[in-house]
């Protein structure tokens, strides 16, 4: 009994402790607290569609809201990966992933997100075949798939402007 209600007081602590990961503190206590808010930027698709419209008698030149994200969304990944079956016997799988990347086109080297997009499906096609079934479980598994893809982002276009990875799909066969 005691050990079941540690293996429980663990996986808790390791719960908030990945969301406390994926979503910083302020967005958690905002979350679990149900206060509005919590520093949520916008997002846009791409980079023009979230311009402010030009104020009266100005120019034709509009700027966006500080806070707002570019998105650039990803081609569908298919890629094996292995699993285990209950006999013990390895099989192979397919996973299917459709992602895309959130970042900020006002640091320095966004640019760059564009110009390296194949490099980066590279990136993370090279890391995707690596996983198992076992690596996808649980909230913890798609923690773990976001950081590295969102670790890789940011070495390949050597700029801290891929700010977040977003899994619209994600399927194992």
């Amino acid at each position: 009994m005691v050990a079941v209600l540690v293996l429980l007081l663990l996986c808790l602590g390791g719960a908030i402790g990945g969301l406390t990961l994926a979503l910083g503190t302020d967005k958690l206590r905002a979350a679990l607290t149900g206060a509005a808010g919590g520093g949520e930027p916008a997002m846009t698709e791409g980079k023009d569609q979230g311009a402010a419209a030009p104020e009266a008698g100005k120019g034709a030149e509009t700027t966006r809201p500080a806070n707002e994200m570019a998105v650039t969304p990803f081609r569908e990944i298919i890629v094996n990966i292995n699993a285990t079956t209950a006999t013990g016997r390895t099989t192979s799988r397919f996973m299917k992933l459709n992602i895309a990347l959130v970042f900020d086109d006002q640091v320095e080297g966004a640019e760059r997100i564009e110009e390296r997009r194949l490099f980066l499906r590279d990136s993370f096609q090279d890391y995707l075949r690596q996983l198992t079934e076992r690596d996808l479980q649980g909230t913890l598994g798609l923690i773990t798939i976001k950081q590295e893809l969102l670790r890789r982002a940011r070495v390949i276009t050597e700029s801290d402007a891929p700010h977040e990875i977003l899994i619209a799909d994600l399927i194992v066969q």
